[in-house]
């Protein structure tokens, strides 16, 4: 049975499960942030994802990143299933800009997050959801 691993529950918010993965933002407003988690138990690499399921993410992966990409205008994409610190497997869909704080090195532990405000994430969450599901910009 597929568990939203505790850590990404507290670091994100929820915002529509595609075909394969649940996708959720980043609890963090300097930067658009997308995590893609397959919801297929114990996976930890992308290997142990059935040959149909990888193809899959590959394809919500770019979805999630096209969708950055043309609600936000980021200068690049990065794209990264590292989990080091949280082992279950998920990827991460960041649009970086070359004033970001960590900019041009890897974001990931880098500086402080900005939570967003109730405000601030129901609206966020809603553009996503409805460009996600193609009924937005």
């Amino acid at each position: 049975m597929f568990v939203l691993h505790p850590q990404l529950q507290a670091d994100t918010l929820p915002v529509t499960q595609l075909a394969l993965c649940q996708v959720l933002l980043m609890n963090d407003s300097a930067l658009p942030w997308l995590i893609l988690v397959p919801r297929r138990a114990d996976i930890r690499e992308l290997f142990q994802l059935e040959a149909a399921d990888r193809a899959t993410l590959m394809e919500e992966t770019a979805l999630a990143a096209q969708t950055l990409e043309n609600l936000f205008h980021p200068h690049k994409l990065n794209l990264g299933a590292l989990g080091n610190l949280v082992a279950q497997f998920h990827m991460h869909v960041v649009g970086r800009y070359q004033d970001d704080r960590a900019w041009p090195g890897p974001i990931w532990g880098q500086g402080q997050r900005i939570p967003y405000t109730p405000h601030g994430a129901n609206q966020r969450v809603m553009l996503l959801r409805q460009a996600l599901a193609g009924n937005g910009p």
